[in-house]
């Protein structure tokens, strides 16, 4: 493959690499079980079948459109480290929204309030009974902040019969869905003492029918992935392999 064309973009380059046959080994199964489910449930915002979009979940209690540019990042991870065809625009969506079950994964942000009205709370339980998950990022990284305590109350209010935001195992399957971790990747945000100053090594979730449906962060990887993805190439480290383990665990 020639690589002598100084203006070609990121974007067709790591999709050259993939076509050839280059890109990280591993995901087949999981884009094979993803395309069988986009097929069964239809294309939902513009997309077509197969792809993996992007969704982020707009609630109007809060500031739910914080990190605006995790989604491009995101999906520049998607590019680089997988074979899995994405769909290139964000997709914001409500709980109650009927095309909410189309997306198998849902991102949610913020500082403030969390607050869901009864038809948006049963939503987010369709969700995730069937098979969704939705990964609630905590930007004020503090687990006795507003966002903590009122996203913690609304979750049990919604699936009473679970013991709350229970700590993930470090073994789970999220840290070795794709890369391996030996637990939740540390953010600078922590490391600068940031919020509640506290270094958290567990992230907290909700398990439906033996998998996890919710993931509640509060190591603001909101924030550590809100950078442009054309700059990912001036850092020494990749913070967004995480987020394709994440990806690639809500599609198998």
């Amino acid at each position: 493959m020639a690589l002598d064309d100084a203006s070609i973009s990121r974007r067709t380059l790591v999709s050259r690499f993939i076509a050839a046959g280059t890109a990280l080994s591993g995901v087949g199964a999981a884009l094979g079980a993803f395309a069988s489910r986009a097929d069964a449930e239809g294309a939902a915002g513009g997309n077509r079948a197969g792809e993996f979009t992007f969704a982020r979940l707009r609630y109007d209690s809060g500031d739910w459109d914080y990190n605006p540019k995790v989604c491009a990042n995101v999906l520049d991870s998607l590019i680089q480290y997988t074979t899995i065809p994405v769909h290139e625009q964000e997709v914001v969506i409500t709980a109650d929204s009927s095309e909410l079950g189309a997306f198998p994964f849902v991102f949610m942000t913020g500082h403030k309030l969390v607050r869901f009205s009864a038809k948006e709370r049963a939503g987010l339980v369709r969700f995730v009974e069937s098979g969704g998950l939705l990964l609630a990022d905590d930007c004020n990284h503090d687990v006795n902040g507003l966002f903590a305590q009122s996203f913690d109350a609304e979750m049990r209010k919604a699936f009473p019969a679970a013991p709350g935001l229970a700590k993930i195992p470090k073994g789970h399957a999220i840290y070795k869905s794709f890369f391996t971790f030996d637990g939740p990747p540390q953010t600078s945000h922590e490391v600068n003492g940031w919020g509640d100053n506290v270094v958290h090594d567990y992230v907290r979730g909700i398990e439906r029918g033996g998998r996890l449906g919710v993931i509640y962060t509060n190591q603001d990887y909101g924030c550590e992935w809100d950078y442009s993805w054309k700059n990912k190439r001036f850092r020494t480290k990749d913070n967004t392999k995480f987020a394709v383990n994440l990806v690639v665990y809500s599609m198998t």
